[in-house]
């Protein structure tokens, strides 16, 4: 049987990308459902399903964060597992993920701590109302508790899809889904928990998964294994995963404090619906991004695996691959927002206010999706490739640099508020795509040329 590693270093780059692309599109197709279809269930819940909705997306930035943390580790962790696979130093691959599993579980009993003390403190600052806020902590005060499975199963399913077993990593995300969409109504409309079972389900699902992904870790089939006598953090081979991994955690946090400014000013200016319809607009955006994400993560081994083994060419004609896949990718699913927003809208609410506001925001909160494949492409690439300091860059430019000021500065130029605060997205994102290409342009010729004198 073919090794792994050669199939990584030999196999031609179309087929290799679409054999390991199309589990982790499907795993993150499945964990876009696993993200949403609490949400779907909450806002049909007969007479409170609207506010219940609204507290329930205000618990969004804090699940956001502690999401960023697994990334954190995970994301800088594994292509870093990959460059050591393909420079051929297996321990040092070992060592690294041994590191970053002791590091996730410390992580997670502090994020623990905090949630279940402070909840409802951080809710009233991340945007909850007075009409929001006791459904917001039903369902973080039984979310907190799941945290270490949460935490252990996105960052060591990374560890999976590194080492190019990317329908494992699809089996695990679809057994915690299957669960989850089994148990949510079971839960919320058969045991009339409302929210309180949508956090229940969610995290018995997350423990299952978690379960699995350590089993596999653990046994036979795994390249890498994770062992007791690796269960330490070796500071020369995981600090620079967490340097790796700081893009990640920029984006995926920074979407949590974007998430309370956004919820902050639509309150200023709007009411309780703006608020609603903010959280089916992020919930549609997952449609577009956890997909390309998963598209970025097949081609993850592939780069990092040959930037490791000085192959500059499968490293650029895999880059070219990834790019074009993410553009089409983009620009279908951007086309069907703008012409039919109320079928993506309609998914999470009857409500037919709600509807036709979101509908409306949906349109000027997506406008300039088309773009995002060149995002993602390019920055999933710099931290494939362990470019450190660019990956971070454009995580900052996207969203502290560009979008946190216009939130609040677009709704003082025009003269609907609310309307000026969604257009903040697609004005951030266009300059920040725009800067994101010019950026890898230049860098990407550097690590190329590098690579060809090495």
């Amino acid at each position: 049987m073919t090794d792994n590693k050669d199939v990584l270093a030999t196999a031609p780059l179309g087929k290799l990308l679409f054999k390991l692309a199309l589990p982790t599109v499907v795993a993150q197709l499945i964990n876009m459902l696993y993200n949403i279809v609490d949400r779907i269930y909450i806002g049909h819940i007969p007479g409170d399903g609207s506010l219940a909705l609204t507290g329930v997306g205000v618990c969004m930035p804090i699940i956001m964060i502690i999401s960023a943390f697994a990334a954190l580790i995970s994301s800088g962790g594994a292509p870093k597992s990959s460059i050591y696979m393909g420079k051929g130093d297996k321990l040092s691959a070992e060592k690294i993920m041994g590191g970053c599993f002791l590091l996730q579980l410390i992580i997670s009993a502090l994020l623990t701590a905090i949630l279940l003390f402070w909840n409802r403190d951080l809710l009233l600052m991340f945007g909850a109302s007075e009409n929001t806020i006791d459904y917001a902590t039903d369902y973080m005060n039984v979310y907190a508790v799941g945290t270490v499975f949460v935490q252990l199963t996105l960052g060591m399913g990374a560890f999976i899809t590194a080492q190019g077993f990317a329908k494992t990593g699809m089996i695990t995300v679809l057994i915690g889904a299957l669960c989850n969409i089994a148990l949510d109504p079971l839960f919320i409309f058969g045991f009339d928990m409302g929210v309180k079972g949508a956090a229940l389900a969610t995290i018995i699902s997350q423990a299952i998964s978690c379960i699995w992904v350590l089993l596999f870790l653990c046994g036979k089939k795994t390249k890498l294994k994770l062992e007791r006598k690796n269960l330490r953090i070796a500071p020369k081979l995981v600090f620079p995963c967490i340097a790796l991994g700081l893009s990640s955690f920029v984006m995926q946090s920074s979407e949590s404090v974007i998430s309370v400014c956004f919820n902050s000013s639509l309150l200023k200016y709007g009411d309780d619906i703006a608020v609603g319809a903010m959280t089916i607009l992020t919930s549609v955006m997952q449609f577009a991004m956890l997909p390309m994400q998963g598209i970025a993560q097949g081609a993850q081994p592939i780069l990092g695996y040959n930037y490791g083994a000085k192959n500059a060419d499968r490293v650029k004609y895999t880059f070219k691959l990834l790019l074009k896949t993410c553009l089409i990718y983009s620009t279908v699913l951007w086309a069907a927002i703008i012409l039919f927003p109320q079928v993506f809208v309609s998914i999470f609410t009857p409500d037919t206010a709600l509807i036709d506001f979101a509908s409306k925001a949906l349109r000027i909160y997506c406008g300039v999706l088309c773009m995002f494949g060149i995002q993602v492409a390019c920055q999933m690439t710099f931290v494939s490739i362990g470019n450190a300091p660019c990956s971070i860059l454009v995580a900052v430019v996207r969203k502290f640099i560009l979008l946190l000021p216009l939130i609040y500065l677009v709704p003082q130029f025009v003269s609907d508020k609310t309307t000026g605060v969604y257009l903040a997205e697609p004005i951030a994102d266009f300059v920040a795509v725009t800067f994101t290409a010019i950026l890898f342009t230049a860098q990407f010729k550097k690590s190329i040329k590098a690579l060809n004198k090495a």
